[in-house]
């Protein structure tokens, strides 16, 4: 995919200086050990394999440096070999690499070159492998479809020699046409997202948005992320990931949000005589880098400062460490979070919807047999039954019908909820997962008063209320819902949505039906059933409170 990163050159090594990016590729000739050192310290060089093979070529040139008449003083050089190991001690790749080369040092220099040069060689070899491996996970817990991707600090071929890890999965997933987006967080405190990941990303001509490393959660909340991939620098044998700051953080998001959390790296980062993160040194680094950037201070003169390089995120947050070998771990609970290891049948979706049907029921939202809950499946959406009583439905009580006509797939004994029109008018305009209907009091009699006569399509705007970001708004200081009449033939309801939702692209997933409830969607099941949830809470408020506003279809 990419030239190497990393080249000898007639006793040097060249590379990239990573500090003059993205504005000035300049290229770093190292020659000394110190050189070498400096580098690696200094963040010129950096990426756990990356900073591996570099210290190796340290080694080639500390041997160089140490022989006369062709005797090596190999005293000399283990104790250079020493000190390039011990540079940055989080990573073990750097110690990994060098321990690697040091056995050839009592043959001479042409030895450790030959050694280092295979290592440098394998590197690539091994990333393109582990790479996509990843890329094979990510489209199986996710789909085949347009992905919209995260990752964190800079995994790229500046990170390694050449095609990266998570970086080299995202290349991967491109090139099969299978990316829509990549948020790329900027990495504090020293921007190696928005320095290095945005300048490779736009190198490989993919699509990326930068963004703050504290929006990333909430980039998850409101649906635009459906994986994260990030690299790392040592990972237990417990399967504990030592990674970039702020990699912890997004684990615990991605958690939260159901979101396959995958670390990407070589085998040479995994760590197996570690047996947890506990026992990992987490390298601290100078105050001047939080105090300020670029030679501006930014804090007050003498402030504290934790400036940590490092976290460690616990191995039951991670979905699954990806290396050359394939997938080495796996969290079992968090690998079925994913949108789903295999696509789930019609009778598991069946068995979700009538779990959820029966909390509803419960809750008094769908009394009798009203109300209707479905999930797509492909072309297709699985909907509720007609006339069953939905405290009492089991997943042989749904029918499946064609998205494009609602027309119920053949060889079905039930038949649709009347309310089908609705759902299949939804999936036809918006990328929804699941759709739930339901005839929740507050929410019900909140938009029947609200209405106006004359049967056309009202909108109730609601400002002020900490609830509405509960529904993935791009701005949640107010909403616009829809307000539908409630015709008598249900197929005309669901005419008047799909050409609102058609007219309206940026609309919000939610829609009152004047005295026929509320209709919610999202990509999951339980995501449409929270911001069903959520809109009658907010109605209950609006209506315990009576914050009303004089002008008409206004609430704030």
């Amino acid at each position: 995919m990419d030239d190497s990163s990393l080249t000898w050159d007639d006793g040097a090594l060249l590379t990239i200086d990573q500090r003059g990016l993205p504005h000035e590729a300049r290229e770093l000739r190292l020659g000394t050990v110190d050189q070498v050192i400096d580098a690696i310290t200094t963040l010129a060089i950096r990426g756990a394999p990356a900073i591996g093979i570099a210290g190796a070529f340290g080694v080639v040139i500390a041997t160089r440096a140490h022989t006369a008449d062709g005797v090596v003083d190999e005293a000399a050089v283990q104790a250079e070999a020493d000190r390039i190991a011990a540079a940055r001690p989080t990573a073990v790749n750097l110690a990994w690499a060098v321990e690697r080369v040091r056995g050839r040092i009592a043959d001479g220099a042409d030895a450790v070159l030959t050694e280092t040069l295979d290592l440098l060689a394998e590197d690539g070899r091994v990333n393109l492998a582990a790479a996509t491996h990843a890329a094979d996970l990510v489209q199986r817990l996710c789909g085949d479809g347009q992905l919209r991707l995260l990752t964190h600090c800079n995994t790229g071929r500046l990170a390694t020699s050449a095609v990266g890890t998570a970086i080299g999965a995202l290349r991967v997933l491109h090139e099969r046409g299978a990316v829509a987006d990549v948020i790329v967080d900027e990495t504090r405190p020293l921007l190696q997202g928005a320095r290095l990941t945005a300048w490779e990303l736009a190198e490989a001509g993919i699509p990326h948005r930068l963004t703050i490393d504290s929006a990333a959660a909430w980039a998850m909340a409101t649906g635009q992320v459906d994986a994260v991939l990030v690299g790392a620098d040592r990972i237990t044998a417990n399967g504990d990931v030592a990674n970039k700051i702020g990699t912890f953080t997004l684990a615990l998001a991605a958690r939260h949000h159901g979101i396959p959390f995958l670390v990407v790296a070589p085998e040479s980062t995994r760590d197996t005589a570690m047996a947890t993160g506990a026992q990992i040194v987490v390298e601290q680094r100078a105050a001047a880098e939080v105090t300020g950037f670029g030679g501006v201070s930014t804090a007050p003169a003498g402030t504290a400062v934790f400036n940590p390089a490092f976290d460690v995120t616990p191995a039951d947050l991670v979905t699954a460490v990806v290396t050359e070998n394939g997938v080495v771990y796996r969290n079992s609970d968090r690998f079925e979070q994913g949108r789903a290891t295999t696509t789930p049948t019609p009778a598991d979706q069946g068995a979700a919807i009538a779990t959820i049907a029966r909390q509803l029921y419960e809750r008094g939202w769908m009394p009798g047999t009203a109300g209707n809950i479905s999930v797509r499946i492909d072309d297709d959406a699985l909907i509720t039954a007609s006339g069953l009583s939905k405290g009492e439905l089991t997943e042989r009580d749904t029918v499946l019908v064609a998205v494009a006509d609602t027309t119920p797939r053949p060889g079905q004994s039930r038949k649709p909820s009347a309310e089908t029109s609705i759902h299949t008018a939804v999936y036809r305009t918006r990328q929804a997962g699941a759709v739930v209907h339901v005839h929740s009091p507050f929410a019900t009699a909140l938009a029947t008063t609200a209405a106006r006569p004359g049967g056309s399509v009202d909108t109730l705007r609601i400002t002020g209320y900490e609830l509405l970001k509960g529904f993935g708004l791009a701005d949640p200081a107010t909403v616009v819902v829809p307000v539908f009449p409630n015709w008598p033939e249900v197929a005309r309801i669901g005419a008047d949505i799909e050409t609102y939702l058609r007219d309206h692209p940026g609309a919000p997933p939610i829609l009152f039906i004047t005295g026929h409830g509320i209709t919610t969607w999202g990509d999951t099941l339980a995501q449409a059933r929270d911001r069903a949830e959520c809109l009658e809470a907010l109605c209950e408020l609006i209506t315990r409170t009576g914050r009303t506003d004089a002008t008409p279809l206004e609430i704030g």
